[in-house]
């Protein structure tokens, strides 16, 4: 009797299963979508069919270490140290001992008020056997000794050749031969999402490599801006997930073939340090900033003459403004005299492509610009009212004409001088001067105690009342010159030794 109500159990429980896997695969076969491996059709809009691409990575493991052997000899270790300088406002009361002493007067009725050397590290990428080397206008500004050191740990005495203030950029050069350098990429043929590696000498730690993707393109922070608001920022970054600390700025980003692609600048942290992100400037921005202050001891900056509407701008603003929504750069404004309104672009116009290289965006854009000089001249394709357009255009430089500006006397002081205005000439008791409105951390006359508001009444001895009369004194001196002058609001002469860049 137990064994037929066994049988029946076991019989009932197979022929429920049977009947569940029957039933089941009638109607999976109905629902299921069934992947054909075989079927050679892919769906156009699959990821890695976009722009040429040829599907998954095949899975073999990328080598950085070709790259690294190639890039670590050409990055440098870069120390600078500033000399001390008067921290108070006000100009130095002169004592009886000045004559004799000189500076000793702080010690004899002066301010006695001077702020401490200060000493900064960052890195730079050799570019030539000869000894150029790039880095960033941040790592060596204001610096009154700069020294570099090889991987090889040989240390080099460096004299600044030109910087960039716009582009966060500077060209140092040490009195060597034969040196390991960087060859150049192209970042305009970067791509997002490959590797790249970051060297420099962060943290004052020796040579370090790092690694990461490039995480984006035509990246902009408005940072060079804010560092100083007396310059156009030309700003289009990298942006990288290698790890960058302090001390890596001014060192290479290379790609996995060794090749120099960018100069590491800033990092996006709040706490100062590494905490994702970098930002690089790209190698074709870097080589012509480079070249041009090898050769012309100032960048040639090409202009298109327009205003755009930035990145930042908000939904109400654009209806305030009237920007319109479309593809490319919108065209707020065309400047009279500029290269845009020659070649007959008109405000409403969207900015589609440089030199048939495609803009999406100002940063893009600027980052296109960046590589060209006045007098280049190039192709526009821009899109108005539905219709894409393309046109011949001529680079223009800031005044207006395509002609190369050459770095004068007055450039290399670094200063913003004027001639003193009659009222206040009249106020102060003198014929005239020149006003030293103010000036950069890297200028002579920041090497001296003078304060911003001074007004030179000579230069070795001899009257000028206008700035044309400065810049012609200027002009025929060399190595120290004695200036004499007054401040607004003070008694009696002051003179300071201002010494003259003559390389």
């Amino acid at each position: 009797m137990k064994f037929r109500q066994v049988a029946a159990v076991v019989l009932i429980s197979a022929s429920t299963a049977v009947g569940s896997v029957w039933t089941y695969n009638r109607i999976a076969e109905k629902s299921t979508y069934q992947y054909q491996a075989s079927n050679p059709r892919t769906p156009i809009n699959y990821a890695g069919f976009v722009n040429g691409g040829t599907g998954a990575p095949a899975g073999t493991p990328v080598d950085f270490t070709e790259a690294a052997a190639a890039s670590v000899p050409a990055t440098v270790h870069i120390k600078t140290k500033t000399n001390a300088k008067p921290s108070n406002n006000l100009p130095s009361r002169r004592s009886p001992f000045s004559d004799l002493f000189g500076d000793w007067d702080d010690l004899f009725g002066g301010d006695g008020l001077r702020s401490r050397p200060q000493q900064a590290s960052g890195s730079g990428a050799i570019i030539s056997e000869d000894g150029y080397i790039v880095t960033n206008n941040h790592v060596i500004e204001g610096a009154d000794n700069i020294t570099v050191t090889l991987s090889n740990r040989k240390s080099f005495q460096a004299k600044l050749v030109g910087t960039d203030p716009s582009s966060d950029l500077a060209v140092i050069k040490i009195d060597a031969k034969g040196l390991p350098f960087m060859l150049y990429g192209n970042s305009d043929e970067v791509k997002i999402g490959q590797w790249v590696l970051a060297i420099g000498y962060p943290l004052n730690l020796e040579t370090t490599v790092t690694a990461g993707i490039v995480s984006a393109k035509s990246r902009t922070l408005d940072i060079n801006r804010r560092n100083n608001t007396k310059v156009s920022p030309v700003e289009s970054f990298i942006q990288t997930d290698a790890a960058v600390n302090p001390g890596n700025s001014g060192g290479p980003l290379v790609s996995t073939d060794g090749k120099l692609i960018g100069i590491n600048s800033a990092i996006a942290s709040p706490t100062g340090s590494y905490a994702g992100y970098s930002f690089t400037i790209p190698v074709n921005i870097v080589q012509k900033v480079m070249a041009d202050l090898v050769k012309f001891g100032t960048v040639q900056r090409a202009y298109l003459g327009i205003e755009y509407a930035p990145e930042s701008v908000t939904e109400d603003q654009k209806k305030e403004q009237g920007i319109k929504d479309g593809e490319g750069v919108y065209v707020m404004r065309v400047q009279q005299e500029g290269a845009a309104l020659a070649a007959g672009i008109q405000k409403g116009d969207f900015i589609t492509k440089v030199n048939g290289v495609p803009v999406y965006s100002g940063a893009d854009m600027v980052g296109q610009i960046a590589t060209y000089r006045p007098g280049d001249k190039i192709t526009i394709t821009y899109n108005r009212e539905g219709k894409e357009h393309t046109t011949n255009l001529t680079f223009r430089n800031s005044a207006g004409t395509t002609e190369i500006v050459k770095t004068s006397v007055l450039d290399k002081l670094g200063a913003n001088l004027e001639t003193v205005s009659k009222k206040s000439a009249t106020e102060m008791g003198i014929k005239g001067g020149v006003v030293v409105k103010s000036f950069t951390e890297t200028s002579p006359f920041s090497k001296t105690r003078m304060e911003e508001g001074y007004v030179i009444t000579r230069v070795n001895d001899k009257e000028v009342l206008t700035l044309e009369a400065f810049r012609n004194e200027i002009e025929k001196s060399s190595g120290n010159v004695k200036l004499d002058g007054v401040y607004p609001g003070f008694n009696g002469t002051f003179s300071y030794p201002l010494r003259l860049n003559t390389e």
